[in-house]
């Protein structure tokens, strides 16, 4: 390793050598396999794989600026692929592991990616588009042993690089936190997602946040099962573990039936989770053992209002609540501070909010109008890869519009209400869809569920009929006759589902938000699986 004077903490390969020259063989990341035992990594181990995989991008032409892709679920070689990027200036595109498609088609070719490193259980999907794609020049796979699965014949492999024992050692050559070092993509729930650029001076602002808020101590041990091509990971878990020496462990995927018991074999303090999780885990029957974890805080960002204080309770837990968006923003709601359901306040001293409507004017205490954000100081940008009406549109007069509704208290706590042009009223009543979901959650085979609007069949204008999307745990059999008994039993009238269309998994974003778009469509197409509420009067 070469001289850390010349080093900046601030760039995140730059603190990945000098954490490997300070403490080589510190275990700090820990990916578990279930049955298939762990993989643990030391400092020494992320940086020597991430610069033998710096040295093979320069070998294959892949220089400064260039934009390679990491399409795998969360695996070491995820890590090392992603600091790789900042050694040589190239920009990793992280791609979501359920991508497939014309959707993965669209961000290989809108990132510009000229390579792709693809984990062996996602390949498939790689090889349904890439004849489609001239500009990749080049495939790697990482095999993983768990998998079982065969070599391709067709690309090489990327365990022959990170076995190697000696290779020629590749100088840091970024030293402009400014540059950029990852493209990752908006949840896409309305349209084609957009690629947003993220700089290396990212890595410091999470690193500020980690201080400010999330506040780790020595002996904690984080957790994390929510993809490393999301930005939540790398908010909450990843880079917080690398900078302050935390050790962290990671599933490959998120897991709601292990997730206890991985934390409590790791002696986990921490886990992070987003809105559908939390009612997912909540889903889960009772355990007398609920309560018998290691878990002190549940960092969440849309935990549902409705079931707040009994995942607490059951659990044993306290949730600390946050809010933001890979644009920008910040705001965050301490355990035990401020009211259930708020996602809090921003971030002292760094953002400024303000809620408004159509015209852009301030309302009042209590009403609802979209958020918008901006920095105190310095400038407000989003950069949208390609996009620059897009991202000039997006801080329009200097405020980022984040196209969230939401209201505050008198004492200044926000509460997010629903997405821009995605509420749901009912006979003049708004529906809270996560009320209607923690009902039909509690039924022992169900896994998942999301109540969406179609538009009203009486044809009143801004009125939505109710249809309730529900997953059943591994198969069972769901009577829609005993759903809507339940429903009956539990619900106010205007908050009965008018349908119950069965599925066998919800569709999500990359963020884990219900994608209700798609189940739409499929409610349009299919409606063998639909049972409407008049059947069952």
């Amino acid at each position: 390793m070469s001289s850390k004077t010349h080093l900046n903490q601030a760039i995140a390969s730059h603190l990945i050598e000098i954490k490997a020259h300070e403490k080589p063989d510190k275990e700090i990341l820990i990916f578990e396999k279930g049955a298939h035992g762990e993989d643990i990594l030391t400092y020494k181990d992320i940086y020597e794989s991430s610069n033998k995989i710096a040295r093979l991008f320069l070998d294959n032409g892949l220089e400064k600026g260039d934009a390679f892709a990491i399409f795998m679920r969360n695996h070491p070689e995820f890590v090392s692929c992603l600091y790789a990027g900042p050694t040589i200036g190239a920009i990793a595109t992280l791609i979501d592991p359920r991508t497939r498609g014309d959707r993965l088609k669209y961000m290989l070719t809108d990132s510009k990616s000229k390579a792709v490193i693809v984990s062996d259980e996602c390949l498939p999907q790689l090889e349904e588009v890439i004849f489609d794609l001239p500009g990749i020049k080049q495939v790697w796979v990482v095999n993983r042993p768990e998998h079982n699965l065969p070599a391709s014949p067709l690309y090489p492999s990327l365990n022959e690089t990170l076995e190697k024992e000696r290779w020629e050692k590749v100088p840091q050559q970024i030293m402009d936190v400014r540059h950029p070092f990852q493209i990752i993509y908006t949840s896409g729930t309305t349209g084609d997602p957009k690629g947003v650029m993220l700089r290396n001076n990212r890595f410091g602002l999470f690193n500020l946040i980690t201080r400010l808020v999330w506040k780790y101590k020595p002996d904690d041990v984080l957790y994390t099962g929510l993809s490393l091509t999301h930005g939540n990971a790398h908010a909450v878990t990843l880079v917080p573990s690398l900078a302050t020496e935390t050790k962290a462990v990671f599933s490959a995927r998120f897991t709601r039936s292990r997730i206890w018991d991985i934390a409590r074999k790791y002696g986990c303090t921490s886990f992070s989770l987003l809105g559908g999780m939390a009612a997912g885990i909540y889903n889960m029957p009772e355990k007398d053992m609920d309560a018998a974890n290691p878990v002190k805080t549940i960092i969440s960002a849309g935990t549902p209002r409705a079931i707040w204080e009994s995942i607490e309770k059951r659990f044993d837990v306290k949730i600390l609540e946050w809010y933001a968006a890979v644009e920008g923003g910040f705001a965050y709601k301490p355990p035990g501070v401020g009211p259930i359901g708020s996602f809090g306040k921003p971030l002292p001293g760094v953002l400024e909010f303000k809620i408004v409507d159509e015209n852009d004017q301030k309302v009042p205490v209590g009403e609802c109008g979209e958020l918008i954000i901006r920095m105190i100081r310095g400038e407000t940008k989003v950069d949208y890869l390609g996009k620059p009406q897009a991202s000039e549109e997006k801080t329009r007069g200097g405020w980022l519009r984040t196209g969230d509704i939401v209201h505050r208290d008198e004492k200044g706590f926000y509460f997010f209400d629903h997405r821009k042009g995605s509420e749901l009223r009912r006979a003049g009543d708004f529906i809270q869809p996560d009320h209607v979901e923690k009902i039909i959650g509690e039924m022992e085979t169900v896994r998942e569920v999301c109540v969406y609007g179609i538009p009203s069949e009486q044809g009143a204008p801004g009125e939505s009929d109710l249809v309730a999307a529900i997953a059943p745990f591994n198969g069972a059999a769901l009577d829609p006759a005993v759903i809507y008994e339940k429903c009956r039993n539990d619900l106010e009238p205007n908050f009965i589902p008018s349908y119950i269309q069965l599925v066998d998994e919800i569709p999500k974003t990359i963020s884990e938000k219900y994608m209700s778009r798609f189940l739409k469509n499929e409610f349009s197409k299919n409606f063998d699986n639909v049972f409407a509420f008049m059947d069952y009067k």
